[in-house]
């Protein structure tokens, strides 16, 4: 009898620790991207988001949307995927030099999006910017 007793903790004590482990490892799924407040300016229709002049900064930018827009120099204005390269997660920030994937370091140049710091080697997608009056429409 007394073999029974330690088999039945012995399965109860797997069964926890099982458990807590698939509930860990549940936990370590992908991110699904930052819900920034500027994509509030997001189109409705799909693939495009708008933003007006005055947010995007010169010498840094914005995320709207799915896109990334900066303002490199003053009165020009470009638009990538923010979408990072390395494992295709939203990048997290634009600074007043790169835009930045907080997940793994990777940095992107403000000009043409092409990839400063690794581990992403490729450049961000481009997408197309329409300035129209204060407005930019990014797709």
């Amino acid at each position: 009898m007394a073999s029974d007793t330690v088999l039945s903790r012995r399965a109860v004590l797997i069964g926890v620790g099982g458990g807590a482990l698939a509930l860990c490892l549940a936990g370590c799924g992908a991110a699904t991207g930052p819900k920034d407040s500027s994509s509030a300016g997001s189109s409705a229709a799909a693939g495009t988001a708008t933003i007006e002049v005055a947010d995007v900064p010169v010498g840094s930018g914005a995320i709207v949307g799915q896109y990334v827009v900066t303002q490199p120099t003053q009165g020009t204005f470009v638009a990538f995927s923010y979408l990072c390269t390395h494992q295709n997660l939203p990048v997290q920030e634009v600074s007043d030099t790169a835009i930045v994937c907080g997940r793994h370091g990777s940095t992107f140049s403000l000009a043409d999006g092409s990839a400063i710091t690794g581990p992403a080697t490729e450049p961000l997608a481009a997408a197309t910017v329409i300035r129209t009056g204060d407005t930019l429409t990014i797709s």
